[in-house]
């Protein structure tokens, strides 16, 4: 099973475990046999664009960030390989601070989180409703991240689905444009954890002793890994990896459940078509 992981977050963001330091995440991924792993907190903002509280680390924080795990890279040089790093979002005009983001860490993560409307608004996945438009905006979004050639991993493709109520048409179309573009620059997709990880055991602390029925009904409300986009990413050349999404104590310890439902929902037949990689 995959041992290695650039899919971090800390306390930083607001909306992870405030009592899980740097160290703590080091700790367990040290526990976990983990050998290569990346902080990528939600990146900071030079003009407040996401007015949302408690989604990301003030500007004036990224020093402490870094240093932070600098420090922890160089004290557990000997177990683990740490990178340091942001998880991203691309809006247009922010191009430069992007690129400012990327040259002071080892990787950046696009999350694409959200989009702007026509009146350059922020249009959220999960909180708010998409048209087909604005849909393929968000492929397009992606698109023209990753060929500003500074993205390492994309974060959970399939998060649109937090908006969506089912897969149709347009749906099918975006993933296919999605797919083209990873394939043509070669930039790995990540099955994202974070999701089933709150659905799951956040909410479900006894979810291994519940039955088949009432698992089935809580998966049923993980919106991402979606089965369907994956099946369609299956029949491109396209590099494949986990990510945890870690922002709470005890999560990295559940990667091997994660993993295991994730490939439940997605589907072994799919599963074993997908090209995972050993490391980045």
């Amino acid at each position: 099973m995959q041992k290695f992981n650039y899919h971090t977050h800390t306390y930083r963001c607001g909306h992870a475990d405030f009592n899980q330091s740097d160290e703590d995440y080091v700790v367990e991924y040290i526990k976990m046999g983990f050998k290569d792993i990346a902080f990528t907190d939600h990146a900071p903002e030079k003009v407040r664009i996401d007015k949302r509280t408690n989604m990301r680390m003030d500007y004036h924080e990224r020093e402490d960030y870094l240093n932070s795990i600098k420090y922890l890279k160089e004290k557990y040089r000997d177990a683990i390989n740490i990178k340091t790093g942001y998880e991203v979002e691309y809006l247009p005009n922010e191009e430069d601070n992007l690129k400012e983001l990327k040259n002071e860490t080892d990787i950046l993560i696009l999350g694409q989180h959200f989009i702007y409307d026509d009146n350059k608004n922020l249009k959220i996945f999960g909180r708010n409703e998409f048209t087909n438009d604005e849909l393929i905006r968000y492929a397009n979004y992606i698109d023209t991240a990753i060929k500003l050639g500074i993205i390492s991993i994309l974060a959970h493709p399939d998060i649109f689905m937090l908006s969506m109520n089912e897969f149709s048409e347009i749906e099918e179309k975006i993933t296919h444009m999605i797919c083209s573009t990873a394939e043509k620059y070669n930039i790995p997709f990540e099955i994202n954890l974070g999701n089933i990880y709150a659905r799951v055991y956040l909410r479900n602390m006894n979810y291994d002793n519940l039955s088949d029925e009432e698992k089935e009904a809580i998966l049923s409300r993980v919106r991402y890994p979606n089965r369907r986009f994956w099946q369609i990413a299956s029949n491109y050349n396209i590099k494949v990896l986990y990510g945890i999404d870690a922002h709470y104590k005890g999560q990295i310890l559940a990667y091997d459940k994660l993993v295991n439902i994730a490939n439940e929902i997605i589907g072994k037949d799919t599963i074993d078509k997908l090209n995972f990689i050993d490391k980045l």
